[in-house]
C-alpha cells in the first residue's frame, strides 16, 4: 500500500502538468464543441469572424499589458489610456479637422507621453507598479473626461458656443475598425510581440528583469531603460486599441476604454499557462482573449443576461490565477 502511494502522486503531478500546459486550449476546444452543439449558428464562418472582431480591441490592449507584465510590472492604466486615445483621435477629426495620418500621429504621441509619466513615477519613486498605475488610471480617466467635458464626441455635435462641429471623420479611418483590417491589425501585433519577446535579446532581457531584477542588474542589463520601454509599449498598444475602438464606433464615448481593462487583465493572466509558458506571452494572451470571446459569444447565443457575464469572466480569471500561482509555488 505504501509502495503504491508515490506512484499515485507521480501520476497526479503529470496530469496537473498536462492540464497546466494545455488546459486553456482544451477548454477552448470544449467550449467550441458545446456551443456548436447547443446553438445553430455558433460555428458559422460569419460568427467566427464576429468573435475575432469582438476580441480585437481587448487583445491589442492586453498585448501592451503583457509587455509590462514581462518586466515584472502591471500597467492598470491601459483602459484609461485607451479612453484618452479614443477621445483624442475622434476630436482631432471632428473638432480640429486634421487629416487621417496627423490625427493618429498626435494621438499616439500624446499617449506615449502618458507612458513616460507612468514609467517615471514607477521607476523613480520605486512604488509598486500596480499601486502607482492604479492612481494614474484615475488621473488619465479624469483627463479624458475633462477634455471631452463628459460628453460624447461625434460628427455634427453641438459645440459649447452653439455651433455644429465642422470636422468629418475620414472614411479611410473608419475602415480600421471594420473586417478584415481590425483582425489583421490584431494578428500583426500578436505576432510581432511574440517574436520580439521570444526571439530577440531585448525580449529575453525583459523576461530576466521580470524574473529577478537584481540579478538582471548585476548581469549588466539596463533595468530602468527596459522598464521604461515596456511602459512605452504598453501605452502604445493601449493607444492603438483606443484608436481602433474609435474607428469601430466612429465616435468617442465617455470612458469608452474602461470596460476593456478587466478583459485585458483576464486574457493576459490566462495566457501565463498556455503551453506551459509560466510567464506573460503574446500567444498565450491571444488564446486567453479567444477563450473570453468564445465564452461571451456563446453565452449571448444562449440568452444569458449581459449582467451575468462578469460573473463568468471573474470566475475564469480566478481559476487562471489559481492555476498559475499554484504551479509557481509547487
Amino acid at each position: 500500500m505504501n509502495a503504491a502511494e508515490p506512484v499515485r502522486e507521480k501520476k497526479t503531478f503529470h496530469l496537473f502538468d498536462f492540464l497546466y500546459k494545455y488546459g486553456t486550449l482544451i477548454t477552448i476546444l470544449l467550449l467550441i464543441a458545446v456551443f456548436g452543439t447547443v446553438t445553430e449558428n455558433f460555428l458559422n464562418a460569419a460568427n467566427i469572424i464576429n468573435i475575432l472582431r469582438s476580441i480585437s480591441i481587448v487583445t491589442i490592449i492586453a498585448i501592451g499589458l503583457t509587455v509590462s507584465l514581462a518586466v515584472g510590472g502591471f500597467d492598470l492604466s491601459v483602459g484609461s489610456v485607451a479612453s484618452l486615445a479614443n477621445a483624442l483621435v475622434i476630436s482631432m477629426y471632428v473638432w480640429h479637422g486634421h487629416n487621417f495620418g496627423l490625427g493618429i500621429a498626435v494621438t499616439i504621441l500624446f499617449c506615449l507621453v502618458v507612458g513616460l509619466i507612468n514609467a517615471f513615477l514607477v521607476i523613480n519613486f520605486k512604488i509598486q507598479d500596480m499601486l502607482m498605475t492604479l492612481a494614474t488610471m484615475f488621473v488619465f480617466q479624469g483627463v479624458a473626461l475633462t477634455y471631452t467635458r463628459g460628453a460624447t464626441i461625434s460628427q455634427n455635435m453641438i459645440m459649447p458656443n452653439g455651433d455644429f462641429a465642422a470636422g468629418q471623420i475620414p472614411k479611410v479611418f473608419g475602415k480600421l475598425g471594420q473586417v478584415p483590417w481590425i483582425i489583421i491589425i490584431m494578428l500583426l501585433i500578436v505576432v510581432s510581440v511574440h517574436l520580439f519577446l521570444t526571439y530577440t535579446k531585448h525580449g529575453r532581457y525583459m523576461y530576466m528583469i521580470g524574473g529577478n531584477p537584481e540579478a538582471a542588474k548585476l548581469s549588466g542589463i539596463a533595468v530602468s531603460r527596459y522598464r521604461l520601454t515596456a511602459y512605452l509599449i504598453s501605452a502604445l498598444f493601449a493607444a492603438v486599441g483606443g484608436i481602433v475602438l474609435g474607428a469601430r464606433v466612429m465616435n468617442a464615448e465617455v470612458n469608452a476604454g474602461g470596460p476593456y481593462l478587466m478583459d485585458a487583465v483576464a486574457a493576459a493572466f490566462i495566457g501565463y499557462s498556455v503551453l506551459g509558458a509560466g510567464k506573460p506571452n503574446a500567444f498565450g494572451t491571444f488564446a486567453g482573449a479567444v477563450l473570453i470571446g468564445i465564452l461571451s459569444n456563446g453565452l449571448i447565443m444562449l440568452s444569458v443576461p449581459y449582467y451575468a457575464m462578469d460573473i463568468v469572466k471573474g470566475s475564469v480569471l480566478a481559476l487562471a490565477l489559481a492555476i498559475t500561482y499554484y504551479r509557481r509555488n509547487h
